[in-house]
Protein backbone atom coordinates (compact mmCIF):
# COMPACT_ATOMS: atom_id res chain seq x y z
CA UNK A 1 0.00 0.00 0.00
CA UNK A 2 2.85 2.21 0.94
CA UNK A 3 4.10 2.06 -2.56
CA UNK A 4 0.90 2.43 -4.50
CA UNK A 5 0.95 6.25 -2.45
CA UNK A 6 4.57 6.80 -2.64
CA UNK A 7 4.71 6.95 -6.74
CA UNK A 8 1.74 9.44 -7.38
CA UNK A 9 3.48 11.79 -4.64
CA UNK A 10 6.79 11.09 -6.28
CA UNK A 11 5.37 12.08 -9.80
CA UNK A 12 3.11 15.00 -8.46
CA UNK A 13 6.89 16.15 -7.28
CA UNK A 14 8.19 16.14 -10.61
CA UNK A 15 5.64 17.65 -12.00
CA UNK A 16 5.71 20.04 -9.18
CA UNK A 17 9.50 20.83 -9.66
CA UNK A 18 8.38 21.76 -13.30
CA UNK A 19 6.49 24.15 -12.93
CA UNK A 20 8.78 25.74 -10.25
CA UNK A 21 11.53 26.63 -12.50
CA UNK A 22 11.61 29.94 -10.77
CA UNK A 23 10.13 29.45 -6.97
CA UNK A 24 11.21 32.81 -5.52
CA UNK A 25 10.16 35.19 -8.73
CA UNK A 26 6.51 33.01 -8.71
CA UNK A 27 6.65 33.75 -4.50
CA UNK A 28 7.29 37.32 -5.29
CA UNK A 29 4.56 37.52 -7.89
CA UNK A 30 2.44 35.94 -5.53
CA UNK A 31 2.53 38.27 -2.55
CA UNK A 32 2.20 41.56 -5.09
CA UNK A 33 -0.88 40.21 -6.46
CA UNK A 34 -1.78 39.33 -3.39
CA UNK A 35 -1.93 42.91 -1.36
CA UNK A 36 -2.62 44.18 -4.79
CA UNK A 37 -6.18 42.91 -5.35
CA UNK A 38 -6.80 43.54 -1.51
CA UNK A 39 -6.04 47.10 -2.33
CA UNK A 40 -7.78 47.57 -6.05
CA UNK A 41 -10.91 45.31 -3.94
CA UNK A 42 -11.18 47.78 -1.51
CA UNK A 43 -10.74 50.77 -3.19
CA UNK A 44 -13.50 49.73 -5.12
CA UNK A 45 -15.64 49.07 -2.68
CA UNK A 46 -15.59 52.24 -0.45
CA UNK A 47 -17.71 55.14 -1.27
CA UNK A 48 -16.81 57.98 -3.06
CA UNK A 49 -17.81 60.21 -0.25
CA UNK A 50 -15.58 58.60 1.75
CA UNK A 51 -12.55 58.90 -0.40
CA UNK A 52 -11.46 62.27 1.72
CA UNK A 53 -12.49 60.70 5.21
CA UNK A 54 -9.10 60.80 7.44
CA UNK A 55 -9.72 59.46 10.85
CA UNK A 56 -7.38 61.73 12.46
CA UNK A 57 -6.26 64.90 10.78
CA UNK A 58 -2.65 63.88 11.10
CA UNK A 59 -2.98 61.28 8.53
CA UNK A 60 -3.96 60.61 4.89
CA UNK A 61 -6.99 60.88 3.56
CA UNK A 62 -7.98 57.66 1.83
CA UNK A 63 -8.03 58.79 -1.37
CA UNK A 64 -4.36 60.31 -0.48
CA UNK A 65 -3.67 57.00 0.67
CA UNK A 66 -4.53 55.33 -2.63
CA UNK A 67 -2.55 57.76 -4.50
CA UNK A 68 0.72 57.39 -2.19
CA UNK A 69 0.43 53.82 -2.85
CA UNK A 70 0.49 54.04 -6.74
CA UNK A 71 3.11 56.65 -6.62
CA UNK A 72 5.09 54.29 -4.94
CA UNK A 73 4.33 51.68 -7.57
CA UNK A 74 6.53 53.61 -9.96
CA UNK A 75 9.07 54.78 -7.43
CA UNK A 76 9.78 50.82 -6.54
CA UNK A 77 9.13 49.19 -10.02
CA UNK A 78 11.05 51.97 -12.08
CA UNK A 79 14.04 51.01 -10.39
CA UNK A 80 13.77 47.33 -11.20
CA UNK A 81 12.58 48.12 -14.34
CA UNK A 82 16.23 50.69 -15.16
CA UNK A 83 14.46 53.34 -16.07
CA UNK A 84 13.41 56.98 -14.49
CA UNK A 85 10.71 56.96 -12.10
CA UNK A 86 7.63 58.76 -13.71
CA UNK A 87 7.05 60.55 -10.70
CA UNK A 88 3.10 61.24 -11.55
CA UNK A 89 2.21 62.76 -8.32
CA UNK A 90 -0.68 60.78 -8.08
CA UNK A 91 -1.52 61.45 -4.35
CA UNK A 92 -1.22 65.14 -5.24
CA UNK A 93 -3.56 64.89 -7.97
CA UNK A 94 -5.91 62.87 -7.79
CA UNK A 95 -9.13 63.21 -5.45
CA UNK A 96 -12.11 61.38 -7.38
CA UNK A 97 -12.66 57.81 -7.10
CA UNK A 98 -12.93 57.22 -10.87
CA UNK A 99 -9.37 58.33 -10.98
CA UNK A 100 -7.43 57.02 -8.28
CA UNK A 101 -8.67 53.45 -9.33
CA UNK A 102 -7.30 54.00 -12.58
CA UNK A 103 -4.07 55.33 -11.58
CA UNK A 104 -3.79 52.54 -8.82
CA UNK A 105 -4.73 50.12 -12.12
CA UNK A 106 -1.84 51.51 -13.91
CA UNK A 107 0.18 51.70 -11.18
CA UNK A 108 0.24 47.98 -10.33
CA UNK A 109 0.13 47.14 -14.44
CA UNK A 110 3.38 49.00 -14.49
CA UNK A 111 4.80 46.82 -11.44
CA UNK A 112 3.37 44.17 -13.88
CA UNK A 113 5.99 44.80 -16.12
CA UNK A 114 8.75 44.51 -13.92
CA UNK A 115 7.48 41.05 -13.09
CA UNK A 116 7.31 39.91 -16.37
CA UNK A 117 10.19 38.03 -17.71
CA UNK A 118 11.82 37.80 -14.53
CA UNK A 119 13.48 34.46 -13.46
CA UNK A 120 15.49 33.54 -10.06
CA UNK A 121 18.53 34.87 -12.06
CA UNK A 122 17.54 38.18 -12.41
CA UNK A 123 16.35 38.51 -9.43
CA UNK A 124 19.57 38.66 -8.03
CA UNK A 125 20.43 41.49 -10.44
CA UNK A 126 21.05 44.49 -8.93
CA UNK A 127 20.15 47.91 -9.45
CA UNK A 128 20.30 51.59 -7.96
CA UNK A 129 17.73 52.24 -5.50
CA UNK A 130 17.76 55.04 -2.66
CA UNK A 131 21.15 55.63 -3.86
CA UNK A 132 22.48 52.19 -3.20
CA UNK A 133 23.30 48.66 -4.99
CA UNK A 134 20.21 46.66 -4.47
CA UNK A 135 19.16 43.53 -5.32
CA UNK A 136 15.91 43.73 -7.40
CA UNK A 137 13.96 41.42 -5.25
CA UNK A 138 14.83 43.09 -2.04
CA UNK A 139 13.86 46.33 -3.87
CA UNK A 140 10.58 44.09 -5.20
CA UNK A 141 9.94 42.90 -1.56
CA UNK A 142 10.11 46.39 -0.12
CA UNK A 143 7.07 47.16 -2.50
CA UNK A 144 5.05 44.20 -1.32
CA UNK A 145 5.83 45.36 2.38
CA UNK A 146 5.25 48.75 1.60
CA UNK A 147 1.35 48.00 -0.01
CA UNK A 148 0.69 45.43 2.91
CA UNK A 149 1.53 47.86 5.64
CA UNK A 150 -0.18 50.66 3.71
CA UNK A 151 -3.29 47.72 3.26
CA UNK A 152 -3.36 47.37 7.32
CA UNK A 153 -4.27 51.20 6.97
CA UNK A 154 -6.70 50.84 4.63
CA UNK A 155 -8.31 47.81 6.77
CA UNK A 156 -9.29 50.15 9.55
CA UNK A 157 -10.51 53.23 7.10
CA UNK A 158 -12.64 50.84 6.25
CA UNK A 159 -13.76 49.47 9.27
CA UNK A 160 -14.33 52.77 10.99
CA UNK A 161 -16.65 52.85 8.00
CA UNK A 162 -18.39 49.43 8.55
CA UNK A 163 -17.19 47.79 5.63
CA UNK A 164 -15.04 44.26 5.79
CA UNK A 165 -12.01 44.25 4.22
CA UNK A 166 -11.19 41.74 1.33
CA UNK A 167 -9.00 39.66 3.24
CA UNK A 168 -11.68 39.27 5.88
CA UNK A 169 -14.35 38.32 3.98
CA UNK A 170 -15.63 34.64 4.56
CA UNK A 171 -15.39 32.29 1.52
Amino acid sequence: MKLFFAIPLFLLGGCAAALAQNPMTEGQKFLHDMVKGYILRSAERMPEENYSFRPTPEVRSFGQLLGHIADAQYLFCSAVLGKPNPAPGIEKSKTSKSDLLQALKDAFAYCDSAYAGLTDARLAERVKFFGNEQAKVTVLSFNTAHNNEHYGNIVTYLRLKGIVPPSSEKR
